[in-house]
């Protein structure tokens, strides 16, 4: 079993940064691909980054890429998210995932198979 806690969410201006961090707990979730993905009020959720489960790939979808890094620590389990220039459309409830299969960076959120409950990001314009 693995367990996922996002924390670091809340309300900046656009143009602010903030990091989202995920502790996750479990014996192989350091083996496996994590990802972040997000869902804005009203909206399907989306793919946002992913991370191989070393660490050395990533992925964005195009909206975030060169202003969100994705990264990983696994001597402590802890995935992060650093982002950048946040603009208002940034807007949403943010999800660490984890596989158990995949191994290099992924969007496809059928290839998770573990969720946080979220934290919520607010920017205001």
């Amino acid at each position: 079993q693995i367990q996922l806690v996002e924390s670091g969410g809340g309300l900046v201006q656009a143009g602010a940064s903030m990091r989202l961090s995920c502790a996750a707990s479990g014996r192989t979730v350091n083996l496996y691909t994590m990802g972040w993905f997000r869902r804005a009020p009203g909206q399907e959720r989306e793919f946002v980054a992913s991370i191989s489960w070393r660490g050395t790939s990533t992925d964005y979808t195009d909206s975030v890429r060169g202003r969100f890094t994705i990264s990983r620590d696994n001597a402590i389990n802890i995935l992060y998210l650093d982002m950048n220039s946040l603009k208002p459309e940034d807007t949403a409830v943010y999800f660490c995932a984890s596989s158990t299969r995949r191994t290099v960076p992924s969007g496809t959120s059928s290839e998770y198979d573990y969720w946080g409950q979220g934290t919520q990001v607010t920017v205001s314009s």
